[in-house]
């Protein structure tokens, strides 16, 4: 995009074999976003993942950015916290036979809708991003919320990452049981 500058930064992870690309494409993010990014995005696929090496493309963007991508491919004509684009796996490379790379996809977060967020919801600007990349690797992983049970099992395993990363159950509410919580971060 004119005017704008992205830099990757990528690497794999050792633990899990997903290689992550974090791109910087618009807003202000503070600098130690990758660490949270590559954190909650590992940690995801380790859990869900099917084991196997893969790419993820995280892009850091700002509000009118992820507003044009949502208007685009989904019809909204707002921002949203984060937009998961899932690819599936392409072609590395002709020959006798093609090998596959399992590329999952791209997560695309808005700063100012997650920081708005977070102060709403109380919860720490860290917190609520670990959350939402988590909830964008589970839908490249194939998850989704479209029907209460789809939406159950998600946010269950959405819980689980997060308290293995020391992280509160973001669907909690103070004084009302679990089961009428909210439905996911981008419903």
């Amino acid at each position: 995009m004119p005017g704008r500058q992205s830099h990757a930064l990528e690497g794999k992870s050792p633990v899990s074999g997903l290689e992550i690309d974090v791109l910087r494409e618009a807003g202000d993010w503070a600098t130690d976003t990758e660490e949270w990014v590559r954190r909650a995005a590992e940690h995801a696929y380790v859990v869900a993942g099917p084991g196997e090496e893969a790419e993820v493309c995280v892009v850091l963007a700002d509000d009118p950015f992820v507003k044009e991508l949502n208007r685009t491919w989904r019809g909204k004509d707002k921002p949203t916290n984060v937009l998961s684009f899932p690819i599936g796996a392409m072609p590395a490379a002709a020959g006798p036979e093609p090998v596959r790379t399992p590329l999952l996809g791209d997560i695309v977060l808005a700063l100012e809708t997650i920081a708005r967020e977070a102060g709403e919801q109380g919860k720490s600007f860290p917190d609520h991003l670990a959350h939402l990349v988590v909830h964008g690797v589970l839908h490249l992983l194939g998850y989704d919320h479209e029907d209460n049970a789809d939406a159950d099992e998600m946010e269950a395993l959405e819980r689980d990452i997060l308290e293995d990363l020391d992280i509160a159950d973001p669907y909690a509410v103070p004084g009302e049981p679990a089961t009428s919580l909210p439905r996911g971060p981008d419903a």
